[in-house]
């Protein structure tokens, strides 16, 4: 029996981390939120810089149901990784047991495992994965049906893409559709070096205008508590 298979009879899951900061990228951005990293992801993204692997806590059900609860002044709580929807069973039994407004962050492959929580969540970021980028190979079909889940069941969704020169007008094309079908905002976040943007502005105005040249529900942010030095 594979431990994660243990962890989920016991009720239980690794959390990378948890702190309270204030939400650096999309429409709510400045939002004061309760942030909770899961340790597992589904991809691994050619960006990717987080270490899931040392300095884990693994909490159970009423430990992080009581962390989510007790936590007064924010927003809402960010479950973030990671991908959360790995531990979607455990992440069912604690939503159950909390008073507070849900921000899922997810990578938006994993549409059946949405599913079982989709009324226990009320915002959802869910990411592009861009070939481009990620060098993770085409996902969009994917990200059509998690999007489509989200819409019928009438929930609040925007679509993040993190892009950097490499970006296809392919992609940019698969991407639109899928919002337009669904009237989604879509979020660009230019791919950033540390505290950095390492794309040219005029670049970045080029790709922001391919975009709204075919769609206008579009914004662009890039990661803004980097600007401001906080978590």
């Amino acid at each position: 029996m594979t431990s994660e298979k243990i962890l989920k009879m016991q009720n239980k899951a690794f959390i990378k981390e948890y702190f309270v900061s204030l939400q650096g990228e999309g429409p709510y951005v400045g939002c004061n939120q309760l942030f909770v990293r899961f340790s597992n992801c589904n991809l691994k993204c050619n960006y990717c810089d987080t270490d899931f692997k040392s300095n884990l806590r693994e909490f159970t059900v009423e430990e992080l149901a009581n962390l989510i609860n007790n936590t007064n002044n924010i927003h809402s709580v960010s479950l973030t990784g990671g991908e959360p929807l790995l531990d979607v069973d455990f992440l069912n039994k604690v939503l159950q047991k909390t008073n507070k407004k849900i921000y899922l962050e997810t990578n938006g492959t994993l549409f059946e495992n949405l599913e079982k929580i989709i009324n226990l969540v009320d915002i959802i970021s869910m990411d592009i994965k861009l070939n481009s980028t990620t060098k993770m190979g085409d996902l969009f079909d994917k990200h059509e049906k998690f999007v489509e889940v989200a819409n019928k069941a009438n929930k609040e969704l925007f679509i993040k893409i993190v892009f950097d020169e490499n970006i296809t007008d392919k992609e940019i094309e698969s991407s639109i559709n899928i919002a337009k079908n669904h009237k989604t905002l879509i979020i660009l976040q230019p791919k950033m070096d540390g505290m950095k943007l390492n794309l040219p502005a005029d670049f970045i105005q080029k790709i922001y205008n391919k975009f709204i040249e075919k769609y206008d529900n579009v914004r662009l942010i890039p990661q803004v508590h980097k600007f401001i030095n906080v978590e």
